[in-house]
């Protein structure tokens, strides 16, 4: 059974540059007849019941509907260690002891054909004195992948030096679990997409497709955020604004309707075909927004 999924970060309120990427995930999931999903990455957050329970109401009051019950990435820390342990055995992880201003000061440094912004290797390259001098220092290592060139040339982050596991790899176990063959998120995503392309490969996972769709923007040319305003339904809602109303936006914005008018979520999907999603960034203009 093919599945589509949203997974958000239980950090806080959805505000409507969530929402719109979970109704563009939901509707493409639908309009294929593929399951959708629900998982909270709450690996870095830790467990967030209220943030939780807030974002699960935010998505039912639009109708956008899960199968199955919400899962937390913090149940897989098992299949995540598995997963690390693989790559470990086939020689392709390495101890990083790079603190954060040094990986920030090595990807500014010029290094030859290196992408820019990317991290040169440096750890792979430590003599045992090295090793040991970082040890007695009481430096924890990170353990990163050796890239080997290919569609991707940066050795990334597996595992945190706190012991937790890392975005990407977090996110291939997660998607190959639960059985995910089709991705839409936020295109700030974008560049992480050859790393976990290659994971995939290297574990033997099958890839997804993948649908970027163009964030939300605010007036002022910067990404959606609390500054720019009332940008979460709870905060739109206490202004006037029904869920309809809200998702009746967010739809015009996907390209779903020809008008911003109130709709249901079952309306959308009938007028929904994932080729008319914009290839542009959407401003949101707060003026725009017509409460009654």
């Amino acid at each position: 059974m093919s599945a589509g999924r949203f997974a958000p970060s239980p950090s806080g309120s959805l505000h409507l540059g969530n929402l719109r990427t979970a109704l563009a995930a939901w509707l493409v999931a639908r309009e294929s007849g593929a399951e959708f999903l629900l998982r909270f990455e709450d690996l870095t957050t830790g467990a967030a019941p209220a943030a939780q329970a807030e974002q699960l109401e935010d998505l039912a009051l639009l109708g956008i509907t899960h199968d199955g019950e919400a899962s937390c990435q913090s149940e897989r820390t098992e299949l995540y260690a598995h997963a690390i342990h693989q790559l470990e055995q086939l020689g392709l992880t390495y101890d990083c002891y790079c603190s954060r201003r040094e990986v920030r000061e090595a990807a500014a440094a010029p290094h030859g054909a290196a992408p820019e912004g990317s991290y040169p290797g440096t750890c792979s390259r430590l003599t045992q004195a090295e090793v040991r001098k970082h040890e007695r220092a009481g430096r924890r290592p990170a353990l990163r992948l050796h890239s080997s060139g290919g569609i991707q040339t940066d050795d990334f982050v597996l595992r945190r030096a706190d012991g937790v596991a890392a975005y990407n790899l977090a996110v291939v176990v997660d998607d190959a679990a639960q059985g995910i063959d089709q991705v839409v998120r936020g295109d700030d995503l974008v560049e992480t997409t050859p790393r976990q392309v290659l994971l995939q490969g290297l574990l033997g996972y099958p890839t997804p497709t993948y649908l970027h769709v163009p964030l939300v923007l605010g007036l002022d040319g910067e990404r959606l955020s609390k500054r720019h305003g009332a940008v979460g339904l709870q905060e739109l809602r206490a202004l006037g604004f029904s869920p309809q109303q809200v998702l009746g936006y967010l739809a015009n914005s996907l390209g779903a309707t020809p008008q911003d008018s109130p709709v249901t979520a079952e309306g959308v999907l009938n007028e929904f075909s994932a080729q008319n999603i914009p290839t542009q960034p959407w401003v949101f203009d707060p003026s725009e927004l017509r409460s009654g």
